[in-house]
Formats: structure tokens, C-alpha cells, sequence
């Protein structure tokens, strides 16, 4: 794109932005909002003044009694919590740079990233210790770790040192803090890619990233001082996707639910309801079992005022369906990554014309895509072979490629990685179409694309049909190789109460987007899909399982 500088204008153009704004009006302007935390499985309450005058303690001791400076990288460990919260505006209100730490990865993974990054500090929740223990011999960098917990020091056992107390310290430090003007492209935080391939990459977010992605998902989401958000996204997982920042900005009140697992999200459900919840963002893993948690309940919720951003996977018909049907809230499918922030695609609301042209079960199938590129992102299709732009027609296929204001431009000191990025634009390794009204749809991962016979076929599609049959949980379809077409596709189910459901009744479902020779050649009932640490299906450990099914066999289509 061509640069060009005008007329100088007479704008505080040296005024930065800083996430450190954010709390500070935040603070300001909703005092007395509300923000709710899970500790020692209670609910206690306390308000964004109160936030805010413990985050300037944290800063007076961050620079008092650890010497962090300006540059530093600080590692968190730790759950969806109220310190977490804390902590993602007083490590960067310093100059620091937060490191987001996945504790659902392999210790190996979580050492490389700590040393990959440089943390110089971890703070740890007491539940978490033993994460913390595992890694610390192999710590290049760390001078110290704070632990986190509301017993007194001498209640906590651990091998760790040295070791500093987190709300001891705090406690004696000063609730004054003059914060400081950022230059806003200091690095913020630090969030590592989790792919089931290679080393983390590491994705290095700057203030003006943060700030300026913030107001964009305010406005696209319509986030307002009426909402209540249920923070269900990792915080160690791209900021949590964003809408913690969107909350602080817009002063909504903000419930933390501590540790939760997928395996049951009642708890969620009963926060949802207890808090009047009306903004929460989670993936189809998540969602899934609070659906059946919701139809288990004599009593169906009204959470009409709610809205839901489905992301890591395309939401199934039948879940958004379900919501809506049940209890009036909204799924609205999103689109992004680690490299974006993460926002850049959303499926809001249906333009007038569009809903006069299409039927209910139309529009139903619309909702399933992507959404439309939000302000400020450029995004395009790209053919693998010849680089190319390809039409957006929603039949042609091409690489979605993204760049913007909140799009990662390289990986941290990481070489050869440089292929990940063509002409100033980020490669997504997703292939998608573009419709004639601008939705975009992703069709796969270019590394899960089945290409059978020279065609491609859908896993992402498929998965979704397939989870559409009322006696199904979850589904994967992943393509493994096959002697004569290359790949054929196979499917994994997981079904209630374990019930194996005839294959006509699949292919009667699979027949209204497929055509015969598509279908899987086997679908297997499992008792659970293998997923990675954010809940994505583990497509690499599904094929290497069963890579040599096909090789001895004829297609059966």
C-alpha cells in the first residue's frame, strides 16, 4: 500500500495509546460497577475502584520490591481469576510486557515459552504449584515467583524459590501510582501459539493493538455499562479474545468464574443466570455441554438479552438453534486467531435485505459462516499455487490473508518464518470463500483440507451435518490416506450414552450438502475426540492413529 504524508494537523498526535487509559477512565467513570470472582468456591464482590486501587499496589511493587523494569517480560499462571485480572493492566502499566502461560500445555512447551520469551518473574495461583514446580529447574531467566492464594505464607508448601507472597506484599505498598505515558508500541502482552506442530510462536500485542482492537469490538458487539460479562475464554489465551478490554472501556459489569473444566459447565450456566448475563465468548466445546445442562433443567433460563461469541470452531446449526430456541440467546459466530488479536470476521445481524430474501432455514445456514471482515482489517483470498486473488463468488477457494492495525506482522525471534507472511499480509493457513454479500466462510485448515481424487471435501462442513443428528455429541472428520484416491474421509462420533446410530441415517443427513462419493468411507463411534489445550480437535493425533485404515481397502463410494 502507498504512503503518503499530507498537511501537518494540529493534533496531539504524542498522546499514546495505552491500555493503562482504559482502566484508569474505566475507574473513573463506573466506580462502583461490580466485579465478581470465584474464590475458595464462593462468590465475593468487589468494584472496578476497588480493581484499580489494588492494581496501583501491584505497580508500587512490581518496581519497589522486585526492580521490574520497563521491557521486562512477566509471566502469569493462573485461571480466570480476580489477580489475573489485575494483572492484565498492572504488569503492562509499568512498561513490563505480560506472559500469557497455557497451562494446559506440555511442560516442555510451557519451559520453552518462559525461556523463548525471557520472563524474568511468574506469578502463580497455589492451585497451579506444581505446574510451576515442574518447570522451574529448567528456568534460564526467572529470578523469583510469586505465589498467589488467600492463605498466609506459612500455610503454603512449595519447592519454589525464591518465593514471594502476593497479597503480603501488596498490602504494605502505597495505593498511589502515577503511571506512566507508554510509547504505545511496547508490547503489552505475549501470547504463544499452541499448534499440535512445531515450537510456540510467540505473538508480541502492543498497547496501540490492544487499545485500537478494543474499541473496534466494543462497537461491532455493541458492548455497553448495561452488560454483564461471564469471562468463560482462557485469560492466558489472547487476551481472552478481547472482552475483558471491551468491558473495562465501557464499564460493564465483569464476573470471573475461577477454574471450570468442559467436562461440567453447570456452574457457568448457573452464573449465567444468577448474574443476568447478557456477554460471554467461548467455543462449540463449551457451549455443547451448557446446552445440555440448559435441557436437563425443569426451568429454561431467560438469557433473551444475551449474546454469545462462538469462535475456535464453526457453531453447529443445531447449538445455535438450541440456544435460541431455549433460552433466546443469541450465538454469534466469530473469526480470528492468536496472530489476530483476535478479531477479524463477525457474524452479527442480517442486513434487512437479506433476511426479505433468504428463508428461515437460509439464514439459519448463513449465521454458520464467519461473518464480515470488521473495520479496519483488509482481507482477501489468495490462490496457493499461484498467489493469485481469487472471486468472491462463495465457490471459489483461496488462503484468507489478513493485515491491520491488530494483525501480528512477524513472530518473535523466530526465524524461517517468514513464508507465514506474503506482501505486508499475514497467511492464515485457513482456506475460505468469500460470498457476493461479503460473508466470509472458512471451508478448512489447509492442513485438514480431505483431497480426494483431485477434490476437495469439507471436514469442517461435514463435522458440523454430522453433529446436526440429535443423538450426537461431537464429531470430527479428518482425511487419511487412501491407496487409490489419495484421501478419503473418516469420521469420529461421540454419541449419547454411547448409542451406535445406523450409517443411513448419517447419509440421509449428509445427503443435503453432499454428494454420495463425499461421505465418509467409515464413521467409528468413540468415547471422546482427542482436542488440544483451546479446544480445537487434534486432527494430527487422529490421523496418525489411524493412517493405515484405508491403505488395504477400496473406497466404498
Amino acid at each position: 500500500m502507498k504512503m503518503i504524508k499530507g498537511y501537518p494537523s494540529t493534533s496531539m498526535n504524542d498522546y499514546q495509546l495505552n491500555t493503562t487509559t482504559l482502566i484508569r477512565h474505566g475507574a473513573r467513570n463506573f466506580p462502583e460497577q461490580e466485579i465478581i470472582y470465584r474464590s475458595n468456591n464462593q462468590l465475593h464482590r468487589y468494584t472496578y475502584k476497588d480493581a484499580y486501587t489494588r492494581m496501583m499496589k501491584i505497580a508500587n511493587f512490581l518496581e519497589n520490591q522486585l526492580g521490574v523494569k520497563p521491557g521486562d517480560k512477566i509471566g502469569v499462571l493462573d485461571w480466570n481469576s480476580k489477580r489475573h485480572f489485575e494483572l492484565y493492566f498492572a504488569i503492562p502499566g509499568i512498561g513490563a510486557t505480560l506472559l500469557q502461560m497455557n497451562v494446559r500445555i506440555s511442560p516442555e512447551d510451557l519451559s520453552y515459552v518462559a525461556n523463548h520469551s525471557e520472563a524474568n518473574y511468574i506469578f502463580v495461583d497455589e492451585s497451579l504449584l506444581s505446574v510451576a514446580e515442574a518447570i522451574a529447574p529448567s528456568l534460564e531467566k526467572v529470578k523469583g515467583f510469586i505465589v498467589m492464594s488467600d492463605k498466609p505464607m506459612s500455610e503454603i508448601n512449595t519447592s519454589l524459590s525464591p518465593i514471594y507472597h502476593f497479597e503480603e506484599k501488596i498490602n504494605i505498598e502505597s495505593a498511589d501510582y502515577d503511571w506512566p505515558m507508554i510509547e504505545e508500541t511496547t508490547a503489552y502482552s505475549a501470547c504463544y501459539t499452541t499448534g499440535t506442530t512445531g515450537r510456540p510462536k510467540g505473538v508480541y500485542y502492543s498497547h496501540r493493538n490492544i487499545y485500537l482492537h478494543t474499541m473496534l469490538e466494543a462497537a461491532w458487539i455493541g458492548v455497553n455499562r448495561n452488560d454483564s460479562l461471564l469471562v468463560i475464554v482462557p485469560m492466558f489465551h489472547s487476551n481472552s479474545w478481547g472482552l475483558i478490554h471491551a468491558a473495562v472501556m465501557m464499564g460493564a459489569k465483569i464476573t470471573f468464574p475461577g477454574r471450570f473444566g468442559a467436562e461440567d459447565t453447570s456452574p457457568l450456566v448457573d452464573l449465567m443466570i444468577e448474574e443476568n448475563v447478557t456477554l460471554t465468548a467461548g467455543s462449540p466445546a463449551i457451549f455443547h455441554p451448557m446446552l445440555q445442562y440448559i435441557q436437563s433443567l425443569e426451568n429454561k433460563p431467560d438469557l433473551s438479552k444475551a449474546r454469545f461469541l462462538s469462535g475456535a470452531s464453526e457453531p453447529p446449526v443445531s447449538l445455535m438453534r438450541g440456544f435460541k430456541e431455549l433460552t433466546g440467546a443469541e450465538i454469534i459466530h466469530a473469526y480470528g486467531a492468536t496472530e489476530t488479536t483476535p478479531m477479524v470476521a463477525v457474524n452479527y445481524h442480517l442486513s434487512t435485505s437479506l433476511k426479505n430474501n433468504l428463508s428461515e432455514e437460509e439464514q439459519w445456514d448463513l449465521r454458520r459462516k464467519q461473518g464480515m471482515p470488521v473495520t479496519g482489517i483488509d482481507l482477501k483470498l489468495l490462490n496457493s499455487d499461484t498467489g493469485a486473488e481469487v472471486p468472491q463468488d462463495g465457490t471459489a477457494m483461496g488462503e484468507i490473508c489478513l493485515r491491520g492495525p491488530w494483525i501480528t506482522g512477524s513472530y518473535h525471534n523466530a526465524a524461517g518464518t517468514e513464508s507465514n507472511f506474503l506482501n505486508g499480509y499475514w497467511r492464515s493457513g485457513d482456506v475460505g470463500t468469500i460470498d457476493q454479500n461479503g460473508y466470509v466462510k472458512v471451508v478448512d485448515r489447509m492442513k485438514d483440507v480431505i483431497k480426494s481424487g483431485g477434490e476437495w471435501i469439507s471436514s469442517i462442513d461435514m463435522e458440523n451435518t454430522l453433529i446436526g443428528h440429535p443423538e450426537v455429541l461431537d464429531a470430527v472428520v479428518v482425511g487419511i490416506p487412501h491407496a487409490e484416491w489419495q484421501e478419503r474421509p473418516l469420521a469420529l462420533v461421540v454419541t449419547k450414552d454411547n448409542k451406535t446410530i445406523p450409517k443411513e441415517e448419517f447419509e440421509i443427513l449428509l445427503s443435503k450438502y453432499f454428494v454420495k462419493w463425499q461421505f465418509p468411507d467409515q464413521i467409528l463411534f468413540v468415547e471422546e475426540i482427542p482436542k488440544t489445550s483451546v479446544g480445537k480437535f487434534n486432527k494430527k493425533e487422529i490421523v496418525k492413529k489411524y493412517e493405515n485404515l484405508y491403505l488395504d481397502t477400496e473406497s466404498v463410494y
